[in-house]
């Protein structure tokens, strides 16, 4: 049995890997502590996850002006004294990182204190915090045809993005049962992560009579802080041939996803992967000023592989011709479910929890 520390916390796309991880390694016995951030996004979905060893610690990404900046060196001075005296308390065999904020502080304190660490990068291009980690990192784990410079290639896995347990692909009428809807016709779902997305949103408020006219129910997951102060929504429970929900958070990915017959959504690496495993077709609309651009590769990579069609945040005007396009085409629609169902060809949390497992005995057996 091995003591893990996993830096996860930020957002939506860093923690709910880690999770998914730390369920895989905790089932094989193993204790796994999270280290998460103070953000709200962070508290709302650990709630779902009582049996799972969560420990806030102080973050802060580096970006903004002067006055953000030094605040982000006081917190990973902070946060790596703090994560120095967990990894003490904890007596870690390894640490792995998610490449989030809260990463780098932990990265440090493990280098200092001889535990071992790996790196994992969703995206399709890789953060700061995984390009300033890679040097210190045992392991590094990316996503399928990813490079990283000045890295050995002994150093790399391809073992994907890891979902959760609880996100999984069913019949989308058990879907619409769970979260409590009725559909007459079908559904489009809307998802701009765990940030949200208002341009999204306003698109949705902007072209509700032309979705009502197609006869086009809506679910829109908003984000904290922006569901639409509006008068147009109508309850799916009441089944209207064209209704409307607007929830600002929802701890029911999979269902919610697995619910849609099209999804509008953001092209974070979390989001897509709970698109492929849900098996959902989807229209990507990648945040502009997302860091180094990442989502927009992720995006390009899904419609390379036939899984989803992309359309730029400068292009929405074409995003309800796109939807009319697509939602009615069921031989499109299963053409891209095939292909989603292609891309799930095996579970990365498993994969990765079996890696670690052989680096810790390694570290045993040298020892």
């Amino acid at each position: 049995m091995s003591s893990i520390l996993i830096a996860c916390g930020g957002t939506g796309g860093h923690l709910a890997p880690g999770i998914a991880l730390a369920e895989a390694l905790q089932t094989r016995g193993h204790n796994c502590t999270l280290l998460i951030s103070k953000k709200q996004v962070d508290s709302l979905l650990i709630k779902k996850y009582p049996h799972l060893d969560f420990h806030k610690i102080p973050g802060q990404g580096f970006s903004g002006g002067m006055l953000r900046r030094l605040l982000f060196f006081w917190r990973l001075i902070t946060g790596c004294i703090q994560s120095y005296r967990l990894l003490r308390k904890k007596k870690a065999d390894f640490v792995i990182l998610f490449g989030s904020f809260i990463s780098v502080g932990l990265g440090l304190a493990a280098r200092i204190a001889g535990v071992p660490i790996a790196l994992h990068e969703a995206n399709g291009c890789p953060g700061k915090a995984v390009r300033l980690l890679k040097y210190l990192a045992r392991r590094i784990y990316l996503p399928e045809g990813v490079l990283l410079k000045a890295v050995s290639t002994e150093k790399i896995r391809y073992f994907g993005y890891p979902v959760r347990k609880d996100i999984k692909h069913c019949l989308k009428a058990e879907a619409w049962e769970r979260l409590g809807i009725t559909v007459k016709n079908k559904l489009l779902v809307i998802i701009g992560g765990s940030q949200g997305a208002s341009s999204l949103n306003q698109w949705v408020i902007e072209n509700l009579a032309a979705l009502r006219a197609m006869k086009l129910s809506v679910y829109c997951v908003t984000g904290l802080g922006k569901t639409p102060d509006s008068d147009a929504e109508h309850d799916l429970k009441s089944g209207g041939d064209a209704a409307v929900k607007f929830v600002s958070f929802s701890d029911q990915m999979g269902d919610v996803v697995s619910a849609a017959d099209l999804i509008i959504s953001r092209a974070g690496a979390g989001a897509i992967a709970e698109i492929i495993r849900c098996r959902a077709p989807s229209i990507l609309i990648p945040y502009p000023y997302a860091a180094d651009n990442h989502q927009m590769a992720n995006a390009r990579l899904h419609e390379q592989q036939g899984a989803g069609v992309v359309v730029e945040e400068k292009n929405m005007n074409t995003l309800l011709e796109e939807v009319k396009g697509l939602v009615f085409n069921d031989w499109m629609l299963n053409k891209l479910k095939s292909n989603l169902a292609r891309l799930d060809q095996f579970d990365s949390a498993e994969r990765i929890a079996d890696d670690i497992e052989s680096l810790c005995a390694e570290r045993e057996a040298g020892e």
